[in-house]
């Protein structure tokens, strides 16, 4: 990567932090802008502060800050800033270029990267596919989108190892290269109140192949037109993912175990039963087989695989049994912020269900929501948060025969569906709906769904 004599970060998370010292090491000036007070960035600055060439912009107005600062050459945003803002344009249009932490990694990484992208399943499949590439013996690094910047790790990566990384469609926007390896898991509408349209959401997500040459390699689902249109004329090798059917080269679900096969027109070979797996839902064995499948293709072993999804029961917030109370099972499905990731929900659990959903509203249409839940095995559904009023709608205009229950905090949902549920029926909190009009992130909101249980 060409030095720059000063690079702007432009906003201070999980993300953009390890870019500070990163370039402050090589000689940069950094400007850290950010809309926390320049107070509280300066306390969190305070290693980099003496001695440095670090300025802060901070405060509601940091990016017209930014804007008037004349010696940044690069701007580095955080996943998740919407690009059209005034003050973002005005830096491309003084050709400043517009970059992120994760093309940084992908231009400078020596081993080579496995991505994995989708709107639903990322995190679950790229935490398989570590620990399954570690019991192989393999030498690998995960991080990315699961919470965990890689960057600090660049000095350490070697050609030998793999750099696994989750990619959030954030991440993606800004890249100008593909990783080695990619898996594209699933499309479905989400966060449009970022990137502003569908197409623009799927642009973001096609950069994990977009850049790939003849060396490099793409593990896709088989017959999802959803991904396949948009995963047209990529130059990289393709391999693809089946719960229906055997697949001419890749990892398939048929007479009840998992296969992988290498080569088109070689023998599928087994991998373990599907019954082993201890992950719930079909969704979740398609995101086994995908992991397979990427770990096949980066020299893990079938043995380690199968070990692996026998003794793997999940990541937290993703259909997480918290407690059983009066016989009724609490789910914590907070990871679930747009309705597909509802939808898996549904099919993996048996009725009856007492559903809790709503929060923030990205934007999303809840029409095929409402038809969904309506034929499911729903006793009652309880909304809160933005998204209740368009839920309720949606609900109601597809006829669903159920109580609609209204709460005001997640404290007041939870005793509502208390009130509801009955002996063998599951509350399970899948919001369809990210939490950012309550809560600062999923996690936060499954952290405080546990807690209210854990006091019933």
């Amino acid at each position: 990567m060409t030095p720059f004599q000063s690079v702007a970060v432009v906003g201070l998370g999980v993300n953009n932090r390890p870019l500070v010292p990163y370039w402050l090491e090589r000689g940069a000036s950094v400007v850290v802008a950010d809309r926390r007070s320049s107070a509280a960035l300066a306390d969190d600055l305070r290693p980099w502060l003496n001695g440095s060439h670090l300025t802060i912009y901070g405060g509601g107005d940091y990016l017209d800050q930014l804007v008037r600062d004349p010696t940044i050459q690069v701007a580095y945003l955080t996943p998740g800033m919407v690009k059209d803002l005034p003050q973002i344009r005005a830096l491309a249009e003084r050709g400043i270029a517009l970059s992120s932490e994760t093309n940084l990694f992908l231009a400078e990484s020596s081993a080579p990267v496995l991505g994995i992208t989708g709107s639903a399943g990322k995190t679950t499949t790229t935490t398989l596919i570590g620990q399954a590439l570690a019991a192989s013996g393999v030498d690998v690094v995960v991080g990315g989108n699961i919470g965990r910047s890689l960057l600090p790790e660049l000095e350490g990566l070697k050609p030998s190892m793999w750099a696994v990384m989750e990619l959030s469609s954030f991440q993606l926007d800004l890249v100008e290269r593909s990783p080695h390896g990619a898996v594209w898991l699933n499309l479905a509408p989400n966060h449009l109140d970022i990137h502003g349209s569908m197409e623009a959401y799927t642009q973001a997500k096609r950069h994990i192949i977009e850049f790939q040459n003849r060396d490099d390699w793409a593990v896709l689902p088989w017959a999802d037109r959803a991904v396949l249109t948009p995963a047209e004329n990529f130059g990289g090798q393709r391999y693809y993912v089946s719960c229906d059917q055997p697949v001419p080269v890749g990892a398939f679900l048929a007479e009840g175990s998992l296969w992988w096969r290498p080569e088109r027109g070689m023998a599928a070979q087994a991998v373990v039963s599907a019954s082993r797996v201890l992950l719930p839902g079909r969704h979740n064995l398609f995101n086994v087989l995908a992991a397979t499948a990427a770990v096949m293709l980066a020299g893990g072993r079938r043995e380690a695989m199968a070990e692996v999804v026998q003794t793997f029961r999940g990541v937290a917030h993703r259909l997480e049994t918290v407690r059983r109370v009066d016989d009724v099972v609490y789910i914590n499905d907070s990871i679930a912020t747009a309705p597909d990731r509802t939808f898996a929900a549904l099919a993996a659990l048996k009725g009856p269900i007492v559903l809790i959903a709503g929060g923030y509203d990205k934007h999303l249409d809840y029409r095929e929501f409402g038809q969904r839940v309506a034929s499911a095995p729903v006793r009652s559904v309880i909304l809160l948060g933005q998204t209740a009023d368009k839920i309720a709608a949606a609900l109601t205009e597809a006829g669903a025969d159920l109580p609609i229950r209204r709460a005001e905090s997640l404290e007041a949902a939870v005793d509502q569906a208390r009130a509801e549920a009955e002996p063998g029926d599951t509350v399970l909190l899948s919001p369809a709906s990210a939490s950012y009009d309550m809560f600062s992130n999923f996690e936060e909101r499954g952290q405080r769904f546990r807690e209210i249980v854990d006091n019933l």
